[in-house]
């Protein structure tokens, strides 16, 4: 066993100096909820302090704690929780008080911003209603005086024409609007303390930089310190001071933003940043060129952290994390670390990490890559080994064309009659050759998942033209449409809901080859294969789904698609629903499978830094159209079009100094609706450079995006297009 060097505690606890303008202390909170095990510990004596104006992040994977501290320090834990421990407001103590003593806190003193909107917001009671009943709950003020204060909350949080809005219901709001609705509620009293518990993780990107500016104005408004719950680093990065890092239920490193960012000193939270696909990492161009297709080869491969968090009810021995950790010995497994201050000259200010590797780690300098084990280099996504042609085709395995589909919109009920379209997709263009990985991006609502649909139903199109490795999809009879059913298959977002759970796993991945007429001694010998294949053991195959993780159900799900030795995978948010040591894992078992069996994918993600990592070409759509198409580097190097441009300002970036310097490029609203087909430039009523141009100096330009519809023009070579009519503009 290494000897370790001696570190002692600080007295005053992990918090930082100036506590006597803290506004919020949690105090070894401890929160248990009963379960048919026993009590199962979810917060194991956690130690937080807020200061006025302060920003605090709260990260780690699902399950470490981090919503059960926000809702223990609301007072909002279900009947079956258990809590000890401390949190006071100020002079005043939340643990133990009163349902009504908490209600004359909640929404007053101290606010809070939850995860999902629509079920945080009364559906049956118009928005503005809410927010004065949230101020005339606290404050006697006429009615009147609550419903204009109301607006202009509303208008605060950059909610367009507010009062009208103010007599919306939360149904005839878009997903940012509720959220912006729902900070203007939290903040209506001016509180001294604001909870977001995850408040952008189901908005696209361009909307969550929209939440995070007006939740930033709305506590610099107010004063208020603000505790951030986030899964989401590169948020965390661009908006925290300070950032404290749960596993299991315990704190096991805290400190200030930018240092705790640099230099991590506890493996788990160097394993969380070392997972994350960073948008700004540098980027080796490959030489690797042949005559089907050119490639690149990534930065480097993602570091998953191995295993799983244990669950609360069998925790392990000594440090928590030790079983998923590289660095531990006998002293890691024997006791649980205390959150002890770390480095040379260590202060009760220092950096706290409940590591007793923490020193060794500090002194050598130890980063990521030295603590895990590095992956294989396939698992960087570089450029596969072209698997031998089985037809005559050798470079097309996708090819879209003007691709168009429409959805009736019907009125009435008895006599239902069509009074308009939806125009889901209206000119969609995707080209994906062997041994490539296609990205497809853009917002909710752009059309990404209706143009799979249209893909994978082999059909032929509404409009424009699909065709799967050289066959047009408009010719097929029944025989060829099954054959090529076999070639391309797909992987859902979510791997619960797409495997049986009545079927052991064996024979959900049996399923597409039975439905190919397989054999059975071919599907017993294909089984154990595939299962090992995507790092699953054989054994397993007689276990249902929910025995799985999240992770091992995606690999499954993976396994199930690769069984019929398709060509082309269609990846529809395949990591989206993970963690992200969890995503990372995946996505190099998807780097590794691509270049081992010489698969093209068409990956469909709205998390533009993992398209970046693991596609060489990529797609934007924009309300039903594809607006700029060309190789990785070039599109997020040096994007043509507008609306990626804003897309990639708005990705944040897991490093404090870099996310703070950057320029944000926020769009106004919100797509227009796709009911109506737009004249001109669908984007210009979001777009910035339209609104720059001058009405009178500008006129022709600005009449040219009002009458006619940007064609996809070539802006270089590699087959990159941008569908813009002022692509030469910064």
């Amino acid at each position: 066993m290494t000897a370790q060097p001696t570190r002692t505690a600080s007295p005053a606890g992990p918090q930082p100096a100036g506590d006597t303008d803290a506004v919020l202390r949690i105090r070894d909170l401890r929160v248990d909820f009963d379960g048919p095990h026993g009590p199962a510990p979810a917060v194991r004596g956690v130690d937080l302090t807020l200061h006025r104006g302060e920003v605090l992040g709260l990260v780690g994977e699902s399950g470490s704690g981090k919503s059960t501290v926000a809702l223990a320090a609301m007072g909002l834990l279900p009947d079956t929780a258990r809590t000890t421990g401390s949190v006071t407001l100020g002079d005043t103590e939340l643990v133990g008080a009163s349902d009504a003593a908490l209600s004359r806190l909640r929404g007053r003193r101290i606010g809070m911003v939850f995860q999902d909107p629509l079920s945080a917001l009364t559906p049956v009671h118009r928005v503005g209603d809410q927010i004065a009943e949230a101020i005339r709950t606290h404050h006697d003020v006429p009615r009147a005086h609550a419903r204009r204060r109301a607006v202009e909350l509303l208008d605060l949080v950059g909610i367009p024409d507010p009062t009208a809005r103010a007599a919306a219901y939360p149904h005839e709001f878009s997903g940012g609007m509720r959220q912006r609705a729902l900070i203007a509620m939290a903040v209506a009293n001016e509180p001294e303390v604001l909870l977001a518990d995850e408040p952008t993780t189901a908005l696209d990107v361009t909307v969550q930089a929209q939440v995070l500016d007006v939740l930033r104005t709305a506590q610099r408004a107010t004063g208020a310190a603000l505790l951030l719950v986030s899964h989401d680093l590169g948020v965390i990065a661009g908006m925290a001071d300070r950032v404290a890092v749960l596993y299991a239920g315990r704190v096991v490193e805290t400190g200030p933003a930018a240092e705790l960012f640099a230099t991590p000193r506890m493996p788990y939270t160097m394993g969380l940043l070392g997972a994350v696909p960073r948008l700004d990492a540098e980027e080796e161009t490959s030489s690797v060129r042949t005559e089907v297709t050119s490639t690149r080869l990534p930065r480097t491969p993602l570091i998953p952290i191995p295993g799983s968090p244990p669950a609360p009810y069998e925790l392990p021995a000594g440090c928590a994390f030790a079983p998923r950790c590289p660095l531990a010995d006998d002293a890691c497994r024997t006791a649980e670390p205390a959150l002890l201050p770390v480095g040379a000259g260590r202060t009760p200010e220092s950096p706290l990490a409940a590591c007793v590797q923490a020193d060794r780690i500090a002194e050598r300098g130890l980063t990521a890559t030295d603590v895990y084990p590095q992956p294989s280099p396939s698992a960087a996504g570089s450029a596969p080994t072209p698997a031998p042609d089985r037809d005559d085709n050798p470079v097309a395995v996708l090819k879209v064309t003007g691709l168009a589909r429409t959805f009736p919109v019907f009125k009435g009920g008895v006599f239902r009659r069509r009074v308009g379209s939806v125009y889901a997709v209206d000119g969609v263009e995707l080209d994906l050759r062997r041994g490539e990985t296609l990205g497809l991006v853009g917002e909710s609502g752009s059309g990404k998942s209706t143009a799979l649909m249209e893909i994978l139903g082999l059909t032929a199109p509404e409009g424009g033209t699909v065709e799967v490795l050289g066959q047009d999809t408009r010719s097929l009879d029944r025989a060829a449409r099954k054959r090529l059913r076999g070639e391309v298959q797909i992987v859902f977002q979510d791997p619960l809901s797409s495997l049986d759970p009545r079927l052991p796993v064996g024979e959900i991945i049996a399923e597409p080859l039975r439905a190919q007429g397989a054999d059975r001694s071919h599907i017993a010998a294909r089984v154990p294969e595939l299962l090992r294949l995507v790092g699953l053991s054989p054994e397993h195959a007689d276990r249902h789904p929910h025995a799985f993780s999240g992770g091992q159900r995606q690999r499954i799900g993976i396994a199930r698609a690769l069984s019929v030795e398709p060509r082309l995978l269609v990846l529809d948010e395949p990591v989206s629903a993970l963690d992200v040591s969890v995503q990372a894992g995946i996505l190099n078992l998807l780097a590794e499978l691509r270049a081992a069996l010489g698969l093209s994918y068409l990956f469909v993600s709205h998390d533009l830094s993992v398209v970046r990592h693991i596609a060489d070409r990529v797609s934007v759509m924009y309300l039903g159209r594809t607006v700029e198409h060309g190789p990785v580097e070039r599109v997020f190097g040096a994007p043509r079009h507008p609306y990626t441009r804003a897309l990639l300002s708005a990705v944040p970036l897991p490093d404090p100094v870099r996310e703070r310097r950057r320029e944000r490029i926020l769009l106004a609203g919100d797509p227009p609706s796709p009911t109506r087909r737009p004249t001109g430039c669908g984007f210009r009523g979001r777009c910035p450079l339209y609104a720059a141009l001058s009405p009178s100096r500008d006129a022709d330009r600005r009449a040219r995006c009002e009458r006619e519809v940007p064609a996809l023009t070539p802006t270089g070579p590699e087959r990159a297009a941008a569908a813009c009519h002022f692509t030469d503009q910064p």
